[in-house]
């Protein structure tokens, strides 16, 4: 795998951000491999995932931030740099729903995903066989309202210890604290169903089913401490009739679930996303 650089940028759109970008890569001798550019003319935004090759670049790898940290304040740019080569450490948090957490066992092992699963945390063992016959380590965190705080304290730990940078919530059905989501933030990515805010709380396909519903969907966005109300990343829908039943329609949301989850973590670990505003934009 030949080492690439990628930046990720935001600022304040004006003239020759571009020119300045892409300037500074060619003059140090570097081939750009993927470019793509957004502009928020509402707010004047600049958006911008560029990546490019290290072999022959001037600048050593580890100076590039560096050197590039004179046009980063010349246009108040917040960014990133990121390299193909550091591969993030991944953790999924799950309750007993099992259709997500298999479905990223398997993308994990296959290779699908450029990132390490190390571990599962549950606050439920009925996964463990199922998680260790991947190879993967399991770790059981009960908790009640009484002992949330000290369980995540505990839970912080271990995912320190591991040097996790990526959390993903496989149907995870446990309120994280403020503290705990600001230990990782936008890097805890959750999926759901998408019949929010109509269908609060339990039992939302009894109720969408009894309403005559004809969409239903998934959302995949990052946790915030509002909940529910994070940066959406991936969505999609499927249609429903009225020959669909409950259990029918379970199924369809499942099955979403999985795909729209899969593609979220994926844009996260490949850094082809970019957070502005309680909003993504994202590059593809």
């Amino acid at each position: 795998m030949k080492e690439t650089a990628t930046l990720l940028i935001s600022c304040p759109d004006r003239k020759g951000i571009l020119s300045e970008i892409t300037g500074f890569i060619a003059r140090n001798d570097g081939n750009i491999i993927h470019a793509d550019q957004h502009i928020d003319f509402q707010k004047e935004i600049f958006f911008m995932r560029i990546e490019w090759s290290l072999d022959g670049f001037k600048i050593p790898k580890e100076k590039i931030a560096t050197a590039f940290s004179f046009i980063a304040d010349k246009f108040s740019m917040k960014w990133e740099l990121k390299f193909n080569t550091d591969i993030p450490s991944v953790a999924i948090f799950v309750s007993k729903y099992d259709h997500c957490l298999y479905d990223l066992l398997y993308r994990f092992k296959a290779n699908e995903m450029k990132g390490n699963l190390k571990l599962v945390i549950s606050n439920h063992k009925d996964l463990e066989n199922v998680v260790k016959m991947y190879g993967i380590d399991f770790y059981h965190f009960p908790k009640t309202k009484e002992t949330k705080e000290k369980v995540e304290e505990e839970e912080l730990k271990l995912l320190k210890e591991n040097d996790i940078d990526l959390i993903v919530l496989a149907r995870y059905m446990q309120i994280l604290t403020p503290k705990f989501v600001k230990a990782y933030p936008n890097r805890i990515i959750n999926i759901h169903h998408s019949f929010l805010p109509a269908f609060v709380g339990a039992r939302p396909y009894h109720r969408a089913y009894e309403r005559g519903v004809k969409i239903i969907g998934a959302t995949s966005h990052y946790v915030t401490e509002d909940l529910d109300q994070g940066p959406i990343i991936e969505q999609d829908v499927v249609r429903v009739t009225h020959r669909d039943t409950i259990e029918g329609m379970i199924k369809k949301g499942r099955d979403l679930e999985k795909v729209v989850l899969a593609k979220a973590v994926r844009l996260h670990l490949e850094n082809k996303i970019l957070v502005y505003d309680n909003k993504t934009v994202i590059f593809e």
